[in-house]
């Protein structure tokens, strides 16, 4: 539980440092027609931060026999991500973590023994979803690393980027 809660500490730091200096365009910049651009990745870091993981393990905590649906994906369109401030939304989600990693500190691992059924996952309990919640981040800073990299090889086209090994998503 401490790795976890640590690592979670850790990943608003490490998008300040990967998304610093990224300007407008950047952070609105997609790597493929129907992936998400920069800013929609962090919108969703904020939203799931306390509608999702924070909301879930607050149920298991707190006794609770069900979790309240979510539909990130539909989020995304609803709540105009790809409109929103970069640099703010990236600050927002840094404040919605620092909570929710003192909240965890507060927590007995014990009481995330708990399990609640999910219609798709299954059963899952307040370990299961500590270890996904730190997953999570992690696939999305894949994601964000792989969008950033195929802006920048597209930015500096016609120049060779490839050069580096394969660039994620096809070229626009």
């Amino acid at each position: 539980m401490a790795e976890a809660r640590a690592q979670l500490a850790r990943f608003p730091a490490t998008l300040e440092n990967l998304l610093a200096g990224l300007d407008a365009a950047g952070w609105r910049a997609r790597p493929a027609p129907k992936e998400w651009a920069p800013v929609e990745i962090v919108c969703h870091l904020r939203d799931e931060e306390v509608e999702d993981f924070g909301a879930r393990l607050r149920v298991i905590v707190e006794g609770g026999t069900a979790f309240a649906p979510i539909d990130p994906e539909g989020w995304a369109a609803a709540r105009r991500y790809l409109d929103a401030d970069g640099p703010a939304t990236l600050a927002e989600l840094g404040r919605r973590r620092a909570v929710s990693v003192t909240w965890l500190e507060n927590i007995a691992p014990g009481r995330l023994a708990g399990a609640v059924e999910h219609p798709r996952a299954g059963r899952l309990s307040g370990l299961d979803l500590l270890a996904a919640w730190v997953a999570h981040d992690r696939l999305h800073l894949a994601q964000l690393t792989n969008t950033l990299a195929r802006v920048w090889a597209d930015r500096w086209a016609p120049l060779r980027s490839e050069y580096a090994g394969p660039i994620p998503y096809e070229r626009a």
